[in-house]
């Protein structure tokens, strides 16, 4: 979703795009009148010879906890996808001649550094974070932008995360209660992001990592917006509980704790991307799941 739209936003800017991906993209979507280049960076693919042809690589497809397998093996899935996996395919497109990389990294380890002693995800996404800035050099611009909770969908592609809350809010999910977890986060629109790397593409230093956000909510503000949009008069009240549609799981953090901070504006400047975007996102989301409906 993230790459899609950054794809968009980057071919609005004059740049000629191409993707790279496991596989084309779905036919439903608007991503079918780009190029396409396969491979899997996880297993060497995109080679230094295949990526010759570019100047710039927006890198964002970074496995988070959502992809890894129950049965897995946390260690070596975490050293594939993000410890080694990114810094060795940042590394072919260096050998490439490729000048430019913008890494879409995680708030995570920038915002709360101690979470990675005790979090195998934080852990490597940090190293996967240093370990792809360290290649850059003065002829090589390396720079991670570390963004938050993203709020986007893209057309054609399942949301199923936001198509149950659209649905819940509705009241089509009379099993789940009208509640959040307690704790928050900070939330950021995928047309910021987007945005973002466009500028980063054109003004960051290399070497450097910018943490990236916008609005600080609540779990339950951020639920409430959902209901908001699809006109319930429900409100959506908090409690020390698990939820099902956002399990402690996926509350890194922890659940009861708020994840809260605010960028700092210099960069915020420099990167060009736009605040307060995120009831505009939310209401974007709820109307791209309907049509899908």
């Amino acid at each position: 979703m993230i790459g899609g739209h950054a794809a968009e936003m980057l071919s609005r800017h004059g740049h000629e795009v191409v993707l790279g991906a496991r596989k084309p993209p779905r036919q439903e979507t608007p991503l079918t009148r780009f190029a396409v280049l396969t491979g899997d960076y996880a297993t060497g693919g995109f080679t230094p010879h295949e990526l010759e042809p570019f100047d710039a690589v927006v890198f964002a497809a970074g496995n988070d906890i959502r992809h890894i397998r129950h049965d897995a093996d946390r260690e070596e899935f975490w050293r594939t996808t993000q410890i080694d996996g990114v810094p060795n395919f940042v590394r072919r497109a260096k050998q490439a001649g490729v000048r430019r990389v913008v890494q879409i990294g995680s708030y995570y380890h920038q915002v709360m550094p101690h979470l990675a002693e005790t979090n195998d995800y934080v852990r490597a996404r940090k190293l996967a974070d240093d370990g792809a800035r360290a290649l850059a050099d003065k002829d090589f611009n390396v720079s991670t932008l570390n963004p938050p909770s993203i709020v986007g969908a893209l057309p054609g592609v399942p949301a199923w995360r936001y198509e149950t809350l659209v649905a819940w809010a509705r009241g089509e999910r009379p099993d789940i209660p009208d509640f959040a977890p307690a704790g928050g986060t900070n939330y950021m629109s995928v047309r910021s992001l987007s945005e973002a790397i466009a500028g980063a593409l054109e003004n960051a230093e290399p070497g450097k990592a910018y943490l990236i956000g916008d609005q600080n909510l609540r779990f339950n503000a951020f639920f409430q917006m959902i209901f908001d949009a699809v006109g319930s008069s429900r409100r959506v009240e908090e409690r020390d509980e698990e939820h099902p549609l956002l399990p402690d799981a996926f509350i890194v953090p922890g659940r009861g704790n708020v994840l809260a901070y605010e960028p700092d504006p210099q960069e915020t400047a420099l990167l060009r991307y736009t605040r307060n975007d995120v009831v505009r996102a939310v209401r974007e989301v709820v109307a791209t799941v309907e049509v899908s409906r």
